[in-house]
Formats: C-alpha cells, sequence, structure tokens
C-alpha cells in the first residue's frame, strides 16, 4: 500500500450539478490537514470508486472492543 504523508480527516461526496447547469457530474469533496480537494467525476467514474469502496469495506476487519 501507498505510504501518504496526509490522511483525509473528513469525506464527502454529494451530487451538487456543479459546475452549474452540469448535473452529470458527482463532486467528490476530500477536506484534510492542508484543505479542501475537489474531483468532478463521470458517471462511470462515480460507479467505480463507489464499487472499490464496497469492495474494500468487506474486506475490512470487525472493529476492535475497547477493554
Amino acid at each position: 500500500m501507498t505510504q501518504r504523508s496526509t490522511s483525509a480527516d473528513f469525506v464527502t461526496a454529494f451530487a451538487t450539478g456543479w459546475p452549474e447547469h452540469q448535473p452529470d457530474v458527482l463532486i467528490l469533496s476530500l477536506t484534510t490537514q492542508k484543505g479542501v480537494q475537489d474531483f468532478a467525476l463521470t458517471k462511470e467514474q462515480a460507479l467505480l470508486v463507489a464499487k472499490t469502496i464496497k469492495r474494500t469495506a468487506t474486506q475490512l476487519a470487525a472493529p476492535k472492543r475497547q477493554s
């Protein structure tokens, strides 16, 4: 896995139609310690991201219980 110096503190994804009058894009907004990064995704890209997140999430270990 790639080592990264900055990790996302908060991640949101939302369809805004942004830029205006362009409902065919989804804006993925990542907020990190260095600021906000916005990514415009096509429908195909958004579906691929969602599929990858879902596949990865199923492989996550169960949360550890605190003692």
